[in-house]
């Protein structure tokens, strides 16, 4: 069974950086990692450091046990541990596929093999906001109605020939941390005098509704697999 990768925070997000890139350099058509964290932060869009109150605000979460690590991608602040699983798909525009609904039809690839593989664990998910979600959208992975998965994109152009590239981003809550994540958010925005407050009661987290969480992801990966290769993309 395929390994899930083990990073720090910030390096699990280089990672990520890093397949983007050789996918935007032409080393390779596309790509997928799955990685943990092995300690937690709170990770939030650069434009965030620039807020007034940020440095008290980043103090408290520092005392919570979530240091805050920047990412380039916009957003809002998003709690990262070892309870969370991230996936990372990253290809290049397949050269039939319209630029028109590209960003659409990256999100369904992101997000179909989620349901598929809930679904084949006795899942009823769906994709939806959640009101009171941290890092709400309509692309949530969501289970009894709360989220279970938030994601995100960031794409690029090949200098080359200037298709299109991207990296299509998921976070999995699979352990049950709802508590502490939502208690951190909250102290940011608290620290910044932002009003958004989130809820734990908007999040489920995987081990609430099935045991071994860990060693369910071998149909996920294959889901993947078989998403990019509709698409003419073979994972090497």
């Amino acid at each position: 069974m395929h390994q899930v990768s083990r990073f720090a925070v910030t390096a699990g997000l280089d990672a990520e950086r890093q397949l983007l890139e050789h996918i935007q350099q032409g080393e390779q058509q596309c790509g997928l990692l799955l990685w943990r964290p092995n300690a937690a932060a709170l990770v939030m869009p650069q434009r965030m450091s620039r807020l007034a109150g940020f440095a008290a605000a980043e103090a408290d979460c520092m005392a919570l046990g979530w240091p805050v690590a920047l990412r380039d991608s916009g957003g809002e602040p998003v709690p990262q541990s070892s309870a969370v699983l991230n996936v990372a798909l990253a290809y290049a525009l397949p050269p039939r596929e319209s630029e028109l609904t590209r960003i659409e039809n990256a999100y369904v690839r992101l997000c179909q093999p989620m349901l598929d593989w809930l679904s084949g664990m006795g899942l009823e998910s769906g994709l939806g906001e959640v009101d009171g979600a941290f890092c709400d959208g309509r692309y949530n992975v969501t289970v009894s109605a709360r989220k279970l998965v938030g994601t995100a994109q960031r794409w690029r152009r090949r200098r080359d020939d200037g298709r299109h590239v991207v990296l299509a981003h998921a976070a999995v809550l699979m352990e049950n941390q709802r508590e502490p994540m939502v208690e951190v958010v909250n102290a940011f925005y608290r620290g910044c005098n932002l009003e958004d407050h989130v809820r734990a009661s908007s999040h489920i987290a995987l081990e609430e509704c099935i045991g071994q969480v860990w060693s369910r992801l071998e149909p996920l990966r294959e889901g993947y697999r078989r998403t990019l290769a509709e698409a003419g993309l073979a994972l090497e």
